[in-house]
């Protein structure tokens, strides 16, 4: 049996996905499609049932691409769990009486049915079952209240002989329902609606966006180093180091297999920043160096996934979005940015037109560091001060505002309005928070450290063959010219290609005054974004589109380190 999990965004859907199949849980692309969606199993009986999380929809009248995919899917289930959310009937009800329209057996899982009392609402459930023609089950996802009924009752899942004329008739016909089932009673205001009430509010929800990222970053930051001062050094130092040295002695400290395996001895001794072995900054630079501050950037972000935050930031971001060419939910995929680009380019499919989905991409891919790039940054460049972390954060901001205007204007097309549901405050589920930090940290884990290995043993093998020697000299005029910068440089800003971490490493050995550090940084986060980064803008944006963004990264990146040079 395969069991459907469908509902508007933000009803819920993934915190009942995850009482329903546990961690048992495989993410994986739709056919033909970067639309991702999460598939586990249930025992049902004896049966071993197949859960499948559909993408969220508003509408089985797709406009978006995962719209599309929602309804795709529809064509291959057995059974449909309707996910409403209690507290907005009205609005959930147009697609539930679009799956009854569809004969498709259906229950529905009256979510997040806590709020309802919270809130001074009041629902019939026998009532509304008995007018939808289908079990209603009331649900609490976060707590388990209602999922053992919900499982005892699909068999009960029945599939309707409705049908409406229009539009218009299925929303009277949603309105009739929610007057016959639903009435408020008088409450007041709990501090968590006040706190909803001033996030909404365009002063107020300015000083707490700015209070919610500088608190954000902070924490990042604060587990990050943590995780390395107290997790992966010591592990690194007591265990591996050894390891390395011992095996550095067999292979006689020197030759070409030494270098590919464990790379240079610096004084004697592994430099996990400078070694470029596949053994030593290989393995260092995405477990000891990245993956701390992944895993607390993708906990934070899933936390404020969760309390609900991230639709208020949208709204709120909306006006500036928009003279960018973009509306406010385009601040997802850029905030998911700032941990890795890849699924932040991918995020873009969320936007509703294929301009929105351009300059969102070109500006994720010139001014959104991702949490990689920011460790290293933070790393190098911040031993020179804080001040010259910011005016390399301060250039990129400035350069993703002043294309995006430019862009907003040169690439034809509109910027929809933005339609988004804002979800109530709530605590966020910490068990579905975990599993999608597991899911994004092993698939951090899985994608990096490939690329991050063939990189360091294609930058070896073309430093012996001397083939960077003759790039640095052919763009030498420009690097050194235009820039400001030794020519060595060149070598980083090739390996950035390949991985832009690795080459901000790059630039450690090269003695650079704080004000080189500062450009070279700068033109490395914008001039390419990774080849995991370029395979995505092609498969999102077709060929065609990619070598246009990609024109516009390089000229954008040259103009600004030119900008620096002459500044600083």
């Amino acid at each position: 049996m395969k069991i459907l999990l469908m509902g508007n965004p933000n009803v819920g859907k993934s915190a009942l996905f995850s009482r329903l199949t546990g961690t048992r849980i495989i993410a994986s692309n739709y056919p033909g499609t970067t639309v991702e969606f999460t598939r586990g199993y249930l025992k049902l009986g004896e049966e071993r049932a197949e859960v499948i999380d559909v993408p969220g929809t508003y509408t089985l009248e797709p406009t978006t691409k995962a719209e599309e995919v929602s309804v795709e899917m529809l064509k291959d289930g057995d059974v449909v769990i309707d996910v409403v959310d209690a507290t907005n009937l009205e609005r959930n009800l147009n697609l539930t009486l679009q799956l009854l329209e569809r004969r498709v057996p259906v229950i529905v899982a009256l979510n997040m049915w806590d709020d309802t009392r919270h809130r001074g609402i009041n629902i019939d459930v026998a009532k509304l079952e008995e007018l939808l023609g289908v079990p209603v089950v009331p649900t609490v996802a976060v707590t388990g209240q209602g999922i053992r009924e919900l499982v005892d009752r699909l068999p009960e899942a029945v599939a309707s002989q409705t049908t409406y004329s229009s539009s218009d008739e299925r929303w009277a016909k949603v309105g009739s329902i929610v007057s016959q089932t639903q009435w408020l009673s008088h409450r007041h205001h709990t501090w968590c609606e006040v706190l909803e009430d001033v996030s909404n509010h365009p002063v107020g929800g300015a000083f707490i966006a700015l209070l919610v990222l500088f608190a954000t970053f902070w924490v990042i930051r604060f587990i990050g180093e943590s995780i390395i001062g107290y997790v992966t050094d010591p592990l690194f130092g007591w265990l591996w180091t050894p390891l390395l040295m011992k095996l550095s002695l067999a292979l006689g400290s020197g030759g070409f297999l030494h270098s590919i395996l464990i790379g240079k001895l610096i004084g004697g001794e592994i430099d996990y920043f400078q070694s470029f072995g596949l053994l030593s900054t290989g393995l260092y630079i995405p477990f000891a160096a990245v993956l701390p501050y992944i895993v607390s950037f993708y906990l934070a972000l899933g936390i404020l996934e969760d309390i609900g935050y991230l639709p208020r930031l949208a709204v709120l971001m909306d006006t500036l979005m928009h003279r960018l060419g973009l509306h406010g939910y385009a601040i997802i995929p850029t905030i998911l940015g700032l941990g890795c680009n890849v699924p932040a380019v991918m995020a873009t499919r969320i936007l509703e037109s294929r301009r929105e989905r351009f300059i969102a991409a070109t500006l994720i891919s010139i001014g959104v560091p991702c949490a990689a790039l920011q460790a290293m940054i933070i790393g190098l460049v911040g031993q020179q001060g804080v001040q010259y972390v910011a005016m390399v954060y301060g250039s990129l901001f400035v350069s993703w505002v002043i294309i995006g205007f430019i862009l907003n204007r040169a690439v034809r097309g509109f910027s929809p309005e933005l339609l988004v549901e804002i979800p109530p405050y709530r605590l966020p589920p910490w068990r579905v928070t975990g599993e999608k930090l597991w899911l994004r940290m092993s698939g951090f884990i899985k994608e990096a450290l490939p690329i991050v290995l063939g990189a360091v043993l294609v930058v070896n093998i073309l430093y012996t063959l001397g083939v960077f020697d003759f790039i640095a000299n052919i763009a030498a005029p420009i690097v050194s010219g235009l820039l400001g910068l030794p020519k060595e440089t060149v070598v980083a800003l090739v390996v950035g290609f390949l991985r832009k971490d690795v080459a901000v490493g790059m630039l450690a050995p090269l003695s650079l005054t704080a004000e080189q550090l500062v450009i070279s940084s700068t033109v490395l986060a914008m001039l390419f974004p990774c080849v995991a980064t370029f395979v995505i803008l092609a498969r999102e944006l077709g060929g065609r589109d990619m070598l246009k963004a990609t024109g516009v990264m390089i000229a954008a990146a040259l103009i600004v380190g030119g900008l620096q040079n002459l500044i600083l």
